[in-house]
């Protein structure tokens, strides 16, 4: 009579995970991430007819403010390859921020940089995350994308390297580091 060999053996069990641990392993190792570096410049424009950042809504009873708890903003920025704004425009930064802390010193941001220029028409990355608004490098993560970024993971750290306070005029450099398969 031939031995019986039962699938529920302690033995199978271990080798099925073994096998199941080094195919996981040699699938990671035989395809590292790629990663990509880019800079990108948001001209934000906060007063006037051609404001690219407005006020949406805010507490009742407060006028919302870049530093007032609970202040909700929409965005549609033009983003430009250099920190002149007249240097071509490559994506719309298109979300909210929303001031977050009681302090009003914290904002959370959700962000589409949504691409219009010739190598990345259409795709888009999608930033978001919590930070203190007054540091000088806020960092967001980059939480996916479309087009040519599906899947992608990463981080953006984003500094004001422009400020005109007499038209609330900034230019905001954002570096992305994007990492994909």
């Amino acid at each position: 009579m031939a031995p019986s060999f039962a699938l529920s053996s302690p033995s199978i069990k271990l080798y099925t995970t073994f096998i199941l641990v080094v195919f996981a392993f040699s699938t990671t190792a035989s395809h590292p991430c790629k990663e990509t570096k880019m800079s990108v410049f948001f001209q934000d424009v906060a007063t006037g007819p051609n404001a690219t950042v407005v006020a949406v809504a805010g507490i009742p009873g407060t006028t919302p403010g870049f530093l007032q708890y609970g202040s909700v903003f929409v965005s549609d920025d033009p983003i430009t390859e250099t920190i002149d704004k007249n240097s071509p425009e490559i994506a719309r930064g298109q979300g909210i921020y929303v001031t977050s802390s009681k302090d009003g010193l914290s904002t959370h941001l959700s962000v589409s940089i949504a691409f219009t220029n010739r190598e990345y028409n259409g795709s888009t990355l999608e930033l978001q995350g919590n930070s203190f608004q007054l540091a000088d490098v806020r960092e967001y993560a980059i939480v996916g994308g479309t087009g040519r970024f599906r899947f992608v993971k990463g981080y953006a750290t984003l500094d004001t390297v422009f400020f005109d306070p007499s038209i609330l005029y900034s230019v905001i450099r954002c570096n992305l580091t994007i990492r994909y398969d």
